[in-house]
């Protein structure tokens, strides 16, 4: 079953919560679900330098809010707000509505799936042994108080000639239990042997599951 099941939807009901956050009719349903696509892949191309943990899309009416978790919230936000305010015009140009742009940020992103795998990703590009890259990640995700994570790439690890299956683990990753606040994070290396495939899950200490609103630094998006 954890090859078959997606580890984040499995996990929505019970522990996570949606990324898109809105009700539409079954006529509208399928124009706006693109939509938020498209937001999604146009925001992670515009900050693709900026790394991008999460984006999540709330809609009220003809208006939306797009709330970007980064660990670089400096890169986005620019010199006295222009990044944020060209990223609000170029979204509200494109889906013709209201758009407000929140950025949060990520306190730890060596603790964070998506980030981690991005990470890997990137030195995987950069000829960075991925044995080296793979088993650094984990002793980082541990220092930083995860109870356990694993990474796996799957694709011409190294140039070979075949593709094979690499993965590590540190500590405790329960794939099927809902109570366990696990991440988890894909992203794709474009290496010179062809594409290599990196999953990271991290799982979390329960109090870090859900910090308190107080802690979590907010940048209030720019009329």
């Amino acid at each position: 079953m954890g090859q078959k099941v997606n580890p984040i939807a499995f996990r929505t009901a019970a522990h996570k919560q949606w990324k898109s956050r809105w009700f539409a009719e079954r006529k509208e349903f399928g124009n706006l679900l693109n939509e938020d696509l498209m937001i999604r892949d146009m925001v992670r191309e515009k900050l693709k330098d900026a790394a991008v943990a999460d984006i999540v899309i709330e809609r009220y009416a003809q208006r939306a809010r797009v709330s970007v978790y980064t660990a670089r919230p400096g890169v986005v936000i620019g010199r006295k707000g222009e990044g944020i305010d060209k990223l609000r015009e170029e979204l509200s140009a494109k889906t013709g509505k209201e758009i407000y742009v929140e950025i949060k940020e990520v306190r730890n992103p060596d603790a964070n799936a998506q980030l981690v795998a991005e990470n890997i990703a990137l030195q995987l590009e950069r000829r960075v042994a991925f044995r080296r890259a793979m088993k650094r990640a984990l002793q980082l995700a541990m220092d930083m108080g995860a109870l356990g994570i694993r990474v796996q790439a799957c694709g011409r690890l190294g140039g070979a000639e075949l593709a094979r299956v690499e993965h590590y683990m540190v500590g405790k990753v329960p794939l099927q239990t809902l109570r366990a606040d696990v991440q988890y994070g894909f992203a794709e290396a474009n290496t010179m042997a062809g594409k290599v495939g990196v999953k990271c899950w991290i799982c979390q200490k329960p109090e870090s599951a859900a910090p308190a609103p107080s802690k979590e630094k907010s940048y209030a998006p720019y009329a």
